[in-house]
């Protein structure tokens, strides 16, 4: 087996794992109760990541494992100026800038208007669980993998660091959008590491100053860092409403009209402001 095949077969098995694990949490007990069927909003969401993994696997230059072991073979990247590294601290180092970029990719997603139009596909979800971590547009999909593999050959990012933080962005998104009720206690422990449900929920308000804060996606510090955090939304996660106004169920629910909802402009004037969104 290839080391193509390989990756894939981890990723595919800690994505199908991860989402079994979380939907039957979500069940057990959710933070929110559900007021859409989930088999409804599933169908759209899982649509997409069918979508979007064709779309990925059919085009070689989107690969970031791909870039890993061309800046391997060519001597490229940031992270060999520094002479040999452990592969500990070189795979550490990988996964802590990658998801850096990361937050950095997905403020800009919030700031131009052509970026936004994509983007705002996983703002619509009415509901957030798990699917919402992959429901993302194709042409979203595209750029970020894009991106990615620009970032991955700047650094020379290691093949296994990027293996691990392939991994641990996909499995932390299903996380991070998870309806799924921790103890308070535990919620603040984890957070002073990790993007946690809660602390993620923030970013999918439909309040325009909420939508514009906790950026992360696995690590905490950079909404910090930064100044994006917010520990909780004003409405309280009960309460809170999530989406983007003007955008409602069924419109948002379907494959079909995910895919052409960029086409769609947002009629609601606080999300008209600047590239739908307002700071």
């Amino acid at each position: 087996m290839d080391l193509a095949t390989s990756e894939a077969v981890v990723r595919v098995t800690v994505f199908a794992a991860s989402l079994a694990l979380f939907a039957v949490v979500e069940a057990v007990s959710p933070r929110r109760r559900r007021t859409v069927a989930r088999r409804r909003r599933w169908t759209g969401n899982l649509g997409l990541v069918v979508v979007d993994t064709i779309l990925v696997r059919a085009v070689p230059f989107l690969s970031a494992v791909a870039m890993a072991g061309l800046a391997e073979t060519q001597g490229w990247g940031l992270l060999r100026t520094l002479g040999p590294l452990p592969i500990a601290v070189s795979i550490g180092a990988s996964v802590v800038l990658l998801d850096l970029a990361v937050y950095a990719q997905h403020r800009l997603f919030h700031t131009l208007p052509v970026l936004w139009w994509v983007h705002r596909v996983h703002h619509t979800d009415p509901e957030l669980d798990a699917t919402t971590g992959v429901r993302f547009h194709p042409v979203e999909i595209m750029l970020s993998a894009t991106f990615k593999v620009a970032v991955v050959g700047v650094l020379g990012a290691p093949i296994v660091g990027v293996i691990v933080f392939e991994i641990v962005l996909n499995a932390g998104s299903l996380w991070s959008h998870a309806n799924l009720r921790l103890p308070a206690s535990a919620d603040r422990l984890l957070r002073m590491v990790l993007v946690t449900p809660d602390m993620h929920r923030v970013h999918h308000s439909v309040d325009p100053v909420e939508l514009n804060r906790n950026f992360g996606f696995t690590l905490s510090w950079w909404d910090r860092l930064f100044g994006t955090y917010r520990a909780q939304p004003a409405m309280g996660h009960e309460a809170m409403s999530l989406g983007v106004a003007g955008f409602h169920a069924p419109d948002v629910l379907s494959l079909g009209l995910l895919l052409i909802q960029p086409l769609r402009r947002e009629s609601d004037p606080l999300h008209g402001t600047i590239c739908g969104t307002r700071r």
